[in-house]
């Protein structure tokens, strides 16, 4: 009957060619949650200049309309309020818009920028751990030609 190998020996000089640094998975944690924070920010900060718009916009618009309400002396006059009123509502509403596209072109700028940034960080990282993770292996494999040949 055969028995079964034992293969403890093997993985922990295995893993031990491969060491795995705990702080690197730490700094890519903090990266990661530092890199969501500003992401976040980016986005509350558009969410917020969104929100004046809008606000402003409701103002102005109650503004405009309570001119439409106000009593007038002519049928004529109704009639005129109400164009006036759908005058000024379409011109707000254009500037309005376009000060919502200003908001997320630089919600979009920011965040293709800390993405950018971010990408050049962990590729800087992944340089590093290569590097650290080849001089690992190099000497694994020097050790175990040593104990090979010695």
């Amino acid at each position: 009957m055969s028995t079964a190998q034992d293969f403890t020996q093997t993985m922990r000089g295995f893993m031990g060619a491969f060491p795995a640094d705990p702080k690197a998975f730490q700094d890519a944690f903090r990266n990661q949650a530092a890199l969501g924070e500003k992401l976040s920010a980016v986005m509350l900060g558009a969410t917020e200049k969104a929100a004046d718009i809008s606000g402003k916009w409701t103002r102005d618009t109650l503004a405009s309309l309570s001119e439409v309400a106000k009593v007038k002396d002519e049928p004529a006059d109704y009639a005129k309020a109400v164009a006036d009123f759908a005058t000024a509502s379409a011109e707000t509403a254009a500037e309005n818009f376009a000060a919502y596209a200003e908001v997320a072109k630089r919600a979009q700028l920011d965040s293709v920028e800390l993405v950018m940034s971010a990408g050049k960080d962990i590729q800087d990282s992944a340089g590093e751990a290569v590097r650290k993770a080849t001089d690992g292996v190099a000497a694994a494999v020097a050790i175990g030609k040593v104990v090979k040949n010695g």
